[in-house]
């Protein structure tokens, strides 16, 4: 059943698009990706990773990158290329810039680069509210946890060091938790409208979820359609501003199927000289940040 509102309809697409990646016979995933190379030369391939596609496999995963790693080297080169190599990864539902590396050793040289700081990286995203200040550093470690609800979950969460005693305002230090990674982000606001705001983000850790759980639980400010990072306790659809949804033309109950809008937007990468990728935010991202008002600044 085709909904009649336009902006149901463009979600329902990118719903089954996510969907379909799942179907398809890996050949055409290997082929979608080869269509989305934005770089290559005799170490590197860098291609702009579609929304809704896995990296690696898992429970249910039919169809992941990895998986169409060799396939994929052969369309690019020739029949007798190996296999390309994962260097780092980006979740599901997030776009843009993804590096590959051609043989085993430049994988651990990129890989090693990416353990050790020296890749520059820039996400996009959009976010509801406004954060407080503006322009910061969110520094507070993360950790995996178990949360007990009516379904029981796992959420990746902060572990704060300091903590401020409602009796008297005072700050203490607390005992660290030993699982705990630290976990740094930094962030501006680029644009802000509609109740919510465009934000320009760098990890300078690389912890899971770093940047969802940083904004959500660290600023307040949860990525638009991050279902997972928008309430703590509870599997719930995101809880959106009256006038976010008046500008996306959405009601609250349809708001579940709100994609993630988060995209690794550019990567510098010092291999000989620096290399400087950017990838545009998919066209989801951008007719989002159109109906909310939120001008993309002009690099």
């Amino acid at each position: 059943q085709v909904p009649k509102d336009p902006t149901q309809r463009w979600l329902q697409e990118l719903t089954a698009l996510s969907q379909q990646m799942q179907q398809v016979h890996p050949n055409v995933l290997a082929k979608i990706l080869k269509q989305r190379t934005v770089y290559q030369n005799e170490e590197i391939v860098v291609i702009d990773k579609p929304y809704g596609v896995p990296v690696h496999g898992g429970p249910g995963i039919k169809n992941c990158i990895a998986d169409v790693l060799p396939i994929l080297a052969k369309m690019l080169e020739n029949m007798k290329a190996e296999p390309l190599h994962l260097c780092h990864r980006l979740d599901k539902e997030t776009t843009g810039v993804m590096v590959l590396a051609r043989s085993k050793e430049a994988a651990e040289k990129i890989r090693l680069l990416f353990k050790t700081r020296q890749v520059e990286k820039i996400y996009w995203a959009i976010v509801l509210g406004d954060p407080d200040p503006v322009e910061g550093v969110v520094e507070i470690p993360i950790v995996e946890k178990e949360v007990q609800s009516h379904q029981s979950h796992y959420k990746m969460t902060l572990a704060p060091n300091y903590r401020v005693c409602p009796e008297d305002g005072k700050v203490t230090k607390i005992r660290k938790n030993r699982n705990a990674e630290s976990a740094v982000t930094r962030y501006r606001r680029l644009a802000g409208a509609s109740a919510c705001s465009l934000l320009e983000l760098q990890p300078i850790t690389g912890v899971k979820h770093q940047i969802r759980v940083h904004l959500a639980y660290g600023l307040g400010c949860p990525i638009l359609g991050d279902h997972k990072y928008s309430h703590w306790s509870k599997l719930a659809p995101q809880k959106l501003p009256e006038l976010t949804l008046r500008k996306l033309k959405l009601e609250q109950s349809k708001a579940r199927h709100l994609p993630l809008h988060l995209h690794a937007h550019r990567l510098c990468l010092p291999l000989g000289q620096p290399l400087d990728f950017v990838c545009k935010p998919p066209l989801f991202f951008q007719k989002t940040l159109r109906k909310l008002e939120l001008d993309i600044p002009k690099d």
